[in-house]
């Protein structure tokens, strides 16, 4: 059973940081590519990043490029998300995916079979 797992959301401070988390298990994690979407209230889940299947490649959406940095740890099948510089309209639910079929870096919400359960992340001004 595929699971994704994130973790370190939380309240902070506008232009402070935090460092999403996503475990995954139940999955050969080397073979999929990895993204991290949000979600605001009312909103369309949007892309935030992803990552290729080796790390060699990552593509971010225009609002958080110079600001978020994605990344993945194959020893221990986790990809991260270090998120900088904050601004209040990061406020949102945070979303790991995996993407074993397309295997890129897409930016759309099909392209990838399995989901986490979302971590919220607000950040205050």
């Amino acid at each position: 059973q595929v699971q994704l797992v994130e973790s370190g959301g939380g309240l902070v401070q506008a232009g402070g940081s935090l460092r999403l988390s996503c475990a995954a298990s139940g999955l050969t994690f080397s073979t999929y590519a990895m993204g991290w979407f949000r979600q605001a209230p009312g909103k369309e889940r949007d892309f935030v990043a992803a990552i290729s299947r080796s790390g060699g490649r990552t593509n971010y959406a225009d609002s958080v490029k110079g600001r978020f940095t994605i990344s993945r740890d194959s020893a221990k099948n986790t990809v991260y998300l270090q998120m900088n510089s904050l601004k209040p309209e990061d406020t949102a639910v945070y979303y790991c995916a995996a993407d074993h079929l397309v295997g890129g870096t897409s930016t759309y919400t099909r392209a990838y079979e399995y989901w986490g359960q979302g971590t919220q992340v607000t950040v205050s001004s």
